[in-house]
C-alpha cells in the first residue's frame, strides 16, 4: 500500500497536538523545518482510524528493491498469522516520514510497528515518542541480546535500555566490475579483488582501472548528493579514527588535519587525476553498469540494480585506504514499538511476533545487500554461501554510525552540511581548507542551538 493509500479523513482532533507535542513531534522529524517539507498534509500522517484488537498495524519506508523484498516478508507474517491481521504502509523515506511518525505518536495514533533508522531512533527516544522493550518481554519471543550482533544492538541501547530492534547493519561498500578489474590484473587466484591497504595503492588501482576502461577509475555520487559524499568521508575519516562531534552534539570536535589528510586524497582522485567524474547518485551508478568505471562505492542496497544490469560483479569492504583500524560509515534499519495509550499484554506481543517474524525472515532481506543483525541466520551456512553479499559481512563488526545529536542521523542536517562541503571539494569548488571552514562554522550553529525539546 501507498503513502496515498493510507490517508483517510483527518479524525485526530487539534486539541490532541500541544505546543510542547508538537515540538516533540517536529524535533523527532529533524526540526521544525521538516514540518513545512512533508510531500502530504502533516494531519494525513495522523488519519489513521482505531484499529480492531487482533491488528498489527506497521510502518515502513522501504522503497526499490527493498520494497519488493519487504512484502515478500509481510506475505510470509500473512501466511503463518492467518487469524491476524497486517496493515502495512509505505511512506516517504527521510524527513515526511519521521515527522508523519513523531506526529501519529503525539497524537495516540501510532502505528503498532514502525521502521527507524537507528541514527534516528534515540532521537525519538529523546522525544519521548517510543516505548522501552523489557527483555523479558523479548526472551518470551526469542529475541535475546546474544541473538543480535553485538554492535548493532550495543548501538540500539539508549542508557542502557532497549528501543529498538536492529534487523541489519547497511555499509557503505565497494563494487567492483570482474572483468575490468581482471583486465587491469587486481584479481587474486580465486577471481576475487586482492587487498587494497593505503592511499597510493588505491591510487594504483584506480589509475589502473582506467587504463582498462578509458574513461574512469570510481564512480560515487558527488552533484547534490551529499549523503553519498558524507559516506565515503566518515568511512575515511573514521580510518584515521577521526570524529566530529561530542557530548551528544553540543561540542564539535572535527580533527581538521585528519579531515584535511581525507579531503586531499579525494581532490586527488577527482580534481587532479580524473579518475572520478563529478556525477549524481544516477549518472555515477549508469557509468559504473555501462563499464565506464570499474569501481562503484555505495551503500550494498543497489546490488539489485547492477543484477538487475546483468553486469559482471561482486562486492567487497571498502579498502583501508588510511591504514588504521578498519572502519566504514554504516547505519542499520530497526524495527520500534511507538509509545500507544492503552496497550494491554496482548497487543504487545502481536507486536512482538511480528518483528520476530521479520527476523526469522532475514534470509530475504539479506538477498537485498542488508547484513543481518540475526545471528541464527548471519552465522548460518546459507548466508555464508549468498555470494556476494557475504564478502562484505564483517562491516557490521566495523560499523560507524553517525554521533549522536538533535540533528544528526541518516539523511539529517549534520550529514548534509559535511556532505555538500565534500562534494564542493571534489567537484573543484572549495579548497580542502574552505571546506573544513565551512564544516566547522555550520556544525558549531547546530551544536549551540538548544534541542527543540
Amino acid at each position: 500500500m501507498t503513502a496515498a493509500g493510507h490517508h483517510r479523513s483527518a479524525d485526530v482532533a487539534a486539541p490532541h497536538l500541544t505546543r510542547r507535542g508538537l515540538l516533540r513531534a517536529a524535533f523527532a522529524g529533524a526540526g521544525i523545518a521538516a514540518l513545512a517539507g512533508c510531500s502530504t498534509p502533516v494531519g494525513a500522517g495522523l488519519a489513521n482510524t482505531r484499529l480492531d484488537p487482533g491488528t498489527v498495524d506497521y510502518w515502513n519506508l522501504f522503497g526499490g528493491g527493498d520494497g519488493v523484498r519487504m512484502q515478500q516478508m509481510l506475505d510470509g507474517y500473512r501466511k503463518a498469522n492467518p487469524d491476524t491481521s497486517l496493515q502495512a504502509v509505505t511512506l516517504s523515506w527521510g524527513d515526511p516520514y519521521y515527522t508523519k511518525l513523531s506526529l501519529a505518536t503525539v497524537g495516540g495514533k501510532p502505528p503498532n510497528v514502525a521502521v527507524s533508522h537507528l541514527t534516528r531512533m534515540k532521537t525519538l527516544v529523546q522525544a519521548d515518542l517510543l516505548q522501552e522493550l523489557n527483555l523479558d518481554d523479548l526472551a518470551r519471543h526469542g529475541m535475546t541480546p546474544d541473538k543480535f550482533n553485538r554492535r548493532a544492538w550495543e548501538a540500539a541501547m539508549v542508557d542502557g535500555k532497549v528501543y529498538a530492534i536492529p534487523i541489519d547493519t547497511h555499509p557503505f561498500v565497494l563494487f567492483y566490475n570482474t572483468d575490468v578489474c581482471g583486465k587491469a590484473g587486481l584479481l587474486d587466484s580465486s577471481g576475487q579483488l586482492a587487498p587494497i591497504v593505503g592511499e597510493d595503492a588505491f591510487v594504483d588501482a584506480l589509475r589502473r582501472v582506467k587504463e582498462v576502461t578509458g574513461a574512469y577509475g570510481a564512480t560515487h555520487g558527488i552533484n547534490a548528493d551529499p549523503a553519498s559524499t558524507w559516506r565515503l568521508f566518515q568511512t575515511f575519516y573514521s580510518q584515521l579514527e577521526g570524529e566530529v562531534l561530542a557530548d551528544n552534539g553540543t561540542r564539535v570536535v572535527l580533527d581538521d588535519a585528519k579531515a584535511k589528510r581525507v579531503l586531499d586524497h579525494l581532490r586527488l582522485l577527482t580534481v587532479e587525476e580524473g579518475l572520478i567524474p563529478v556525477a549524481d547518485y544516477q549518472g555515477a551508478i549508469a557509468l559504473f553498469a555501462a563499464g565506464q568505471a570499474g569501481f562503484h562505492l555505495n551503500g550494498e542496497w543497489e546490488i539489485t540494480t547492477f543484477q538487475t544490469a546483468k553486469m559482471p560483479f561482486s562486492m567487497t569492504l571498502v579498502p583501508n585506504v588510511f591504514g588504521g583500524p578498519h572502519a566504514v560509515q554504516a547505519d542499520s534499519h530497526t524495527l520500534v514499538l511507538p509509545k500507544r495509550p492503552g496497550q494491554d499484554r496482548a497487543q504487545l506481543d502481536l507486536s512482538l511476533g511480528f518483528v520476530k517474524s521479520m527476523l526469522d525472515q532475514s534470509d530475504i532481506w539479506a538477498e537485498g545487500g542488508h547484513v543481518p543483525t540475526w545471528q541464527p541466520y548471519a552465522t548460518s551456512e546459507a548466508y555464508r554461501q549468498l555470494s556476494p553479499q557475504h564478502n562484505y559481512a564483517a562491516a557490521a563488526d566495523t560499523a560507524v554510525y553517525d554521533p549522536p545529536g538533535w540533528y544528526s542521523g541518516s539523511g539529517s542536517n549534520f550529514e548534509n552540511v559535511i556532505g555538500s562541503a565534500v562534494g564542493g571539494v571534489e567537484s573543484g569548488l572549495f579548497s580542502p581548507e574552505a571546506a573544513i571552514a565551512q564544516m566547522r562554522s555550520q556544525l558549531s550553529v547546530l551544536a549551540r542551538t538548544p534541542s527543540p525539546v
